[in-house]
C-alpha cells in the first residue's frame, strides 16, 4: 500500500507542475483572475480546493505536536495547495519502515507508553 500512496503522489506532483507550467506559459495568473472571479463556478471550485486544504490541514496539525510546524505546514498547503499537500504525505511515508494505516495517520506513541483501546483498527 504504501507504494501506491508513493506513486499516487509523484503523479500530483507531476501532473500539478506540469499544468502550472503550462498554464503560467499561456498568461499570468493576475491576468487570468480578472475574468474568473465574477464567475460562479471559479468561485464554486476555488471554496472546494481550500476547504479541501483546510480539511488536510486538520489532520496536519493533528500529526505535527510542534505549534511552529503547524504554522509552517498551513501556509504552505494555503499557498502550494497539492503539491504541499503530496509533499507531506510523501514526507510521512518516508518515515515509516512497516507500513500501517495506524503509523500513517494516527500520531506516534511515546516511548513506553501504554493507550486505552490501542488494539482498535484504523
Amino acid at each position: 500500500m504504501k507504494w501506491i500512496l508513493v506513486t499516487l503522489c509523484l503523479i500530483v506532483i507531476a501532473c500539478m507542475t506540469w499544468v502550472t507550467v503550462m498554464a503560467s506559459l499561456d498568461r499570468s495568473v493576475l491576468q487570468a483572475g480578472r475574468g474568473l472571479w465574477p464567475d460562479p463556478w471559479f468561485l464554486a471550485t476555488l471554496m472546494d480546493a481550500y476547504f479541501g486544504f483546510l480539511t488536510f490541514y486538520v489532520w496536519v496539525a493533528y500529526k505535527e505536536q510542534r505549534w511552529i510546524a503547524r504554522v509552517v505546514w498551513f501556509v504552505a498547503i494555503m499557498l502550494l495547495g497539492n503539491f504541499a499537500m503530496s509533499g507531506y504525505l510523501l514526507w510521512q511515508l518516508s518515515k515509516i519502515k512497516d507500513f500501517t494505516w495506524k503509523a500513517l495517520l494516527l500520531r506516534p506513541e511515546p516511548a513506553g507508553a501504554e493507550v486505552a483501546g490501542a488494539d482498535l483498527a484504523v
